[in-house]
């Protein structure tokens, strides 16, 4: 009977123990994660880039395109391999939704033409840095790599002069996107189209230097093109042979585009033209940035 008297004592007791001990570790838990971040802290995600995934590249371009960035190409005597010549090669990935690239190539009696599309969707693992601050990151390494002087900070009542596709004034004036099937305005169905018109045209008129049309073509920051870009052109020789690639690199959201467009002339001494060269590769790039962007 005494046993049965001291029981409910010692029950009340450990219960008002165990709820002092809980409520207290709870109040300093809470504080502790508001104050510190901890795991219950909220904190807002940043947010994932526009892209999820990518575009097959190797249907990016209709033939007509090709004919033009790679003359001779239809030339190819065998239809199987004109076939296959049209269709590219596609880059090897082990994750089409994270990289995907095509390259192209054609023979003829003047040159040798290599054409390479590459697009890198960037995904940040970093929950305080967001997919497009990411890709941004990825830009301006490039950039660097490629010794691209940063853009020059201009007042708002300086025009720009890191000047546009022959004959064209902002992505959407090359054309409309590529859909494969040929059917959209010749004026737009050939990157080089406009290469003879417009702002590009001032060495052939008269109206600009031979200095003017040289600092023209130097590899540069471009203000017309995606969320951001750049273009590089490089000249080597070796020995007789002559060898020009121009590369445009530009990024639109989380998604990084590069560009590679080669030439080796056949006959030696001869080198291939810096001015179309850049012109071709602009104009399919502003096509390829308009395309990402519908």
């Amino acid at each position: 009977m005494q046993r049965k008297a001291y029981v409910p004592g010692v029950a009340v007791l450990l219960t008002a123990l165990l709820a002092g001990c809980t409520s207290g570790s709870e109040a300093n838990g809470s504080a502790g994660d508001a104050k510190q971040g901890g795991p219950g802290a909220s904190v807002p995600a940043a947010e994932p880039g526009r892209y999820r995934t990518l575009p097959e590249p190797c249907g990016a371009l209709n033939r007509s395109t090709l004919d033009s960035l790679l003359p001779g190409i239809k030339e190819i005597a065998d239809e199987e391999q004109r076939n296959k010549a049209y269709e590219g090669t596609a880059t090897a990935t082990y994750d089409t939704d994270r990289r995907v690239g095509c390259r192209w190539k054609a023979e003829s009696v003047d040159a040798t033409h290599h054409l390479l599309i590459d697009l890198d969707r960037v995904v940040s693992y970093d929950g305080e840095v967001s997919d497009e601050e990411r890709a941004q990151e990825v830009y301006e390494a490039k950039r660097s790599d490629a010794d691209i002087p940063e853009p020059a900070r201009s007042s708002p009542d300086t025009p720009s002069n890191s000047g546009s596709p022959a004959g064209s004034t902002s992505p959407d004036a090359s054309g409309t996107p590529d859909d494969g099937t040929g059917s959209q305005p010749a004026a737009s169905d050939d990157p080089t189209a406009d290469t003879d018109t417009g702002t590009g045209g001032d060495a052939d008129t008269g109206t600009g230097t031979d200095t003017d049309s040289a600092d023209e073509l130097l590899p540069r920051v471009l203000d017309d093109l995606g969320d951001a870009a750049f273009i590089d052109d490089a000249a080597t020789s070796s020995g007789s042979a002559q060898h020009r690639e121009v590369t445009v690199v530009f990024r639109t959201s989380n998604v990084i585009v590069t560009i590679g467009y080669e030439a080796q002339p056949t006959l030696a001494g001869e080198q291939p033209d810096s001015k179309d060269m850049q012109d071709r590769a602009r104009n399919l790039a502003a096509r390829l940035a308009d395309r990402l962007s519908n």
